[in-house]
């Protein structure tokens, strides 16, 4: 079983030369260049990290090219340890000892370590191009490369105002100033076209041609102009009309139908006063129970003006019986088409 160690203690178990750094959950253990090959033994001999993971290298510009080796430990399931070894080799002779005598995995990354950067990894078996076409100049992945495509042809592809291939007509505004990404240098500077594109010429600062902005006059309640002049006095002591207080919405009993008892006369003579002389039919007459319904939905509806819940509760028993009634209406057309089809 592999022993956790703390920074301090896989330092030393690496050399009394190294210097560890923890960022991002990785601990990161710095070595010098002449101990290289050395660390990296002692990191898979006393530590166990027998796992190549990968090497690669960055673009410190002026502090040189720092190198970089991921290994691990997986001799145990369910346990990793991870350790990044680090060192930093100058811009001007960017050397290293290769690490392929120690781990055979690291043939692949320092190829293509080597073609990308331009670093030299002494004892390599074949540093040959592995991504690259043959004859290719540069280092991509250096950061002074220059980004030859995005001079020579125009990207994303869209014309900027003013770099259209015919010459721009008499009063066409001025070329809008290019906003050039990291590693792209001027057309005019680098490239097949240097020292042949006119400059570009400077815009005026936004305003300066066109003066100070004058304001329009303010505009009057009504939506007319402001009056200017000897009117403009009057005018200004003029009050604005106050706003019209919201009117009251009032409900309106409805008047009652001909021929039955008027709802207001019954509610002012009492419960006790009897039918008037324009009530319906009594509750011994045919219509007794409809009628007395109906005065009571109509009761209802006068008694609305009081609170909106009355008022919905009558409106819905009126619709109730309307839509009882229309279907009784339609059950008793619908049997006499069915005694008609069957007694004609």
């Amino acid at each position: 079983m592999i022993t956790e160690h703390t920074p301090a203690e896989t330092a030393a178990a690496i050399g009394p030369w190294a210097v560890p750094v923890e960022a991002f959950a990785l601990l990161t253990v710095d070595v010098p260049a002449e101990h290289w090959i050395e660390a990296l033994t002692a990191a898979r001999d006393s530590l166990g990290l027998r796992f190549f993971d990968w090497l690669s290298a960055v673009d410190e510009l002026a502090e040189g090219f720092s190198v970089a080796v991921h290994l691990a430990c997986v001799d145990t399931p369910g346990e990793l340890r991870r350790v990044l070894l680090r060192t930093r080799v100058p811009r001007d002779a960017a050397a290293l000892p290769t690490a392929t005598g120690v781990f055979a995995g690291a043939d692949w990354h320092e190829r293509e370590t080597h073609e990308m950067f331009g670093i030299e990894f002494t004892g390599h078996p074949g540093l040959t191009t592995l991504l690259l076409p043959e004859g290719f100049e540069g280092y991509p992945l250096r950061k002074e490369f220059v980004l030859a495509a995005r001079v020579a042809k125009a990207w994303p592809g869209a014309k900027e105002p003013g770099e259209s291939d015919h010459a721009p007509g008499e009063g066409a505004p001025a070329a809008r100033r290019r906003m050039l990404p990291p590693g792209v240098p001027d057309p005019n500077e680098w490239g097949p076209l240097a020292g042949t594109l006119p400059p570009v010429p400077e815009r005026p600062a936004r305003g300066a041609a066109r003066g100070p902005a004058r304001r329009p006059p303010p505009r009057a309640a009504t939506g007319r102009s402001a009056p200017t002049g000897r009117d403009a006095p009057a005018a200004s002591t003029r009050a604005r009309p106050a706003s019209r207080p919201p009117r009251p919405r009032t409900l309106r009993p409805r008047p009652p139908r001909p021929g039955r008892r008027d709802p207001g006369r019954a509610l002012a003579a009492g419960p006790d006063s009897g039918p008037g002389p324009d009530s319906g039919p009594g509750p011994g007459q045919a219509d007794g129970g409809g009628t007395r319904r109906a005065d009571r939905a109509r009761t209802c509806v006068d008694r609305a003006c009081l609170g909106r819940a009355s008022l919905d509760r009558a409106w819905h028993r009126a619709f109730g019986r309307a839509c009882r009634r229309a279907c009784r209406r339609a059950c008793r057309r619908a049997r006499h088409r069915t005694l008609d089809r069957a007694l004609g």
